[in-house]
């Protein structure tokens, strides 16, 4: 089957896990740190920008290494494109958490397809393969992690209401890299919730938002408003995404801290 006959959902996680490995190519190439991921970054977005036209040659698309350009703002279907989450992770030979972001904003539906990859792990999860990993169900049932909740920070930039978030759910706080591994660890139900403050970019949470609510996981801003795509600033300041029996405790705990 050609890219152009594939759903959006497979085109999503094929070019996902292409990129992906690309990526470890490269990373098997003998360049290390930064300049790694220079050319991590260049390389795996000019594939995915390629399968994409190649594809869906009418789309538009918003990626974190591209200019960005007004014209998606008017155009009904673009891709939200990150070629390599978790640069600093990459850069660091031991470090598997990092991924490859790829999803469809569809005007009227939001994220109306997507795809994170974690090369390293040799794993590919998309929106139309929810139940792929039997992961603990989005509402808590089923196997999984200790009864005491994780919960995912950035091991960079944790907020700084987090612990207290965590105490007041009686969970712990683990750091990890890359956005897309921390929320995938939650669709894997290695931990309970992915919790951020402090902005981030479409491009960071797009594709792993997707996955997720395809999967019936919880999705909202720390405010429990609804998390948008393609907006003229392509900016989100704050994010939770969890099981949903957490969501409401959640919400509840952090609200004393949001300006």
């Amino acid at each position: 089957m050609s890219d152009d006959q594939l759903s959006d959902d497979r085109l999503a996680a094929l070019v996902a896990a292409e990129a992906g490995g690309l990526l470890l190519e490269i990373r098997a190439g003998g360049l290390r740190g930064r300049e790694l991921g220079k050319e991590g970054d260049r390389r795996s977005n000019e594939l995915i920008l390629s399968r994409l036209a190649a594809a869906r040659p009418h789309d538009a698309v918003l990626s974190e290494e591209s200019a960005d350009s007004p014209a998606r703002l008017s155009a009904s279907r673009v891709w939200i494109v990150d070629p390599l989450d978790g640069t600093r992770e990459y850069g660091m030979a031991d470090r598997p958490d990092w991924a490859v972001h790829v999803a469809l904003w569809r005007r009227g539906t939001g994220i109306a397809a997507a795809a994170v990859a974690q090369p390293a792990l040799g794993l590919v999860h998309a929106t139309d393969d929810p139940d792929a990993d039997d992961p603990v169900a989005a509402d808590g049932s089923g196997r999984g992690e200790h009864p005491e909740p994780t919960i995912l920070v950035s091991d960079s930039r944790p907020p700084e209401f987090a612990a207290a978030v965590a105490r007041a759910v009686g969970g712990r706080l683990q750091p990890m890299g890359s956005a897309g591994a921390k929320a995938m660890a939650v669709r894997r139900g290695e931990a309970a919730a992915y919790l951020h403050a402090g902005g981030q970019w479409e491009w960071d949470s797009a594709a792993p938002v997707g996955v997720l609510e395809a999967a019936g996981f919880h999705t909202s801003r720390l405010d429990g408003s609804p998390l948008e795509y393609n907006r003229p600033h392509p900016y989100l300041p704050d994010l939770l995404l969890c099981r949903r029996d957490l969501a409401h405790d959640l919400l509840e705990a952090v609200q004393p801290y949001l300006a």
